[in-house]
């Protein structure tokens, strides 16, 4: 008696197999996509000049130095944060409305206390952060008598990318290897 290759588990393993090699593609194409947005973030941070925001709809590019007219500010909310001089103690974050109508998340200073800082609105310099559809300035000069925050830095933002191809890549050589092994079996059997 012949035993034969079962066609429909063969075939799930080798469309599953098939799905997570283009999984692993995918993460190489984000990893040149990161890259090249990295790449782009470090040489805005890299130039000091300090851009009007908002201007036309354009949202600015991250760890561009812009400026803005803050019309009103809520009150500071303290975040976790980190100083210039890498001390661990509070951000403080207002919500700000520019004459525009834009919205910002401003990063005031840093404080080893949690007590909000007051701070009314006005003119704030500082680096861009994208976070998510949130524009977030770090400012620089800090504003409201608060210390210097940690400046940010688009070296901290992360790339696992070629790790998770490399994930995929193997999640599908083992899971062809284990039905291998299982066909081999069954086919001795």
């Amino acid at each position: 008696m012949t035993r034969r290759i079962p066609i429909i588990p063969t075939a799930i393993v080798l469309i599953a197999a098939a799905i997570m090699v283009r999984l692993g593609f995918w993460q190489l194409d984000r990893l040149a996509q990161k890259q090249d947005m990295l790449a782009r973030f470090t040489a805005a941070e890299a130039d000091r000049t300090v851009h009007p925001w908002p201007r036309g709809g354009i949202a600015p590019l991250g760890y561009t130095r812009l400026q803005l007219e803050c019309r009103s500010a809520g009150p500071a909310q303290p975040e976790a944060g980190r100083s210039a001089s890498g001390q661990s103690g509070w951000a403080q974050v207002v919500q700000c409305a520019t004459p525009e109508g834009a919205k910002a998340r401003i990063v005031l200073g840093w404080s080893s206390q949690p007590a909000p800082a007051t701070w009314q609105g006005g003119a704030v310099t500082g680096t861009f952060v994208p976070k998510g559809e949130d524009v977030l300035v770090y400012a620089d000069p800090p504003l409201a008598g608060l210390q210097p925050n940690a400046r940010p830095d688009p070296r901290d933002i992360p790339n696992n990318h070629l790790a998770y191809a490399v994930q995929w890549f193997l999640f599908a050589a083992i899971a062809v290897i284990i039905y291998a092994l299982a066909l081999r079996k069954r086919l001795r059997g």
